[in-house]
């Protein structure tokens, strides 16, 4: 099943409820939410008070509410795990280079009630995955480097995308493959066809009045791919 998860990051920020209640309403099945704390990453975002704030804004308009997926690009990061789970983080996902012990901390989201997740950036390779993997329940490919919306695909996440698609199928485990940066109508097809299931997307639908046109073209480019979208 395929799940789009539009970033926040792209949204504005003086009416950040609206407009997750809005992208939400337009077809969104999770919330991307950026963690930057200006020192793993160039830049400064949003913490845990705003992840809380937001919990009454994630409900579906069929009943539900949609996932809120926590991305850390922070360091360190085990107190930022303890904040997010107790904001209400569904999902929590950190880069092995902010945790001196990656399976310690994949083990304190997990035991917190959230699922855990890894984040590779362009030029960090998969290995770790082999050890960790059984504590694994996403991984998140970034796609440009990160730290700032609004960047270009970088084409060499491709075969990225493709190597951990196979190390998640040679597990047997139920994981999701997410992938983050410069996703749009016009690349989505090529990074399903990869192996990804899960797809954050910021600027391409917050830059766009019409939310629900682009998550639709989003889908139909999904469904041309060869299975249908869903949402979940």
């Amino acid at each position: 099943m395929y799940l789009i998860a539009p970033s926040i990051l792209s949204a504005d920020f003086a009416r950040l409820g609206e407009e997750v209640k809005r992208v939400i309403a337009a077809g969104a099945d999770w919330i991307h939410f950026d963690v930057m704390d200006n020192h793993f990453v160039p830049n400064l975002t949003i913490g845990p008070q705003v992840a809380a704030a937001l919990k009454p804004y994630l409900a579906r308009p069929q009943g539900g509410a949609a996932v809120l997926d926590v991305h850390l690009m922070a360091q360190p990061v085990d107190a930022l795990v303890e904040a997010f789970a107790a904001a209400g983080a569904h999902y929590i996902s950190f880069h092995p280079e902010a945790s001196p012990h990656t399976d310690r901390t994949l083990q304190l989201i997990r035991a917190r009630g959230c699922k855990a997740g890894l984040a590779f950036n362009p030029a960090t390779p998969l290995e770790t995955l082999e050890y960790v993997i059984d504590k694994v329940d996403l991984i998140l490919i970034m796609s440009v480097n990160p730290g700032f919306g609004g960047q270009s695909f970088i084409d060499s996440a491709l075969s990225k995308i493709e190597r951990a698609r196979r190390l998640i199928d040679a597990s047997g485990r139920d994981i999701r493959l997410e992938v983050d940066g410069g996703i749009k109508v016009q690349n989505i097809r090529r990074v399903a066809d990869a192996g990804a299931d899960t797809f954050v997307a910021g600027s391409a639908i917050f830059g766009c009045a019409d939310h629900h046109a682009v998550i639709q073209a989003m889908r139909d480019e999904l469904r041309n791919a060869g299975k249908v979208s869903k949402v979940a």
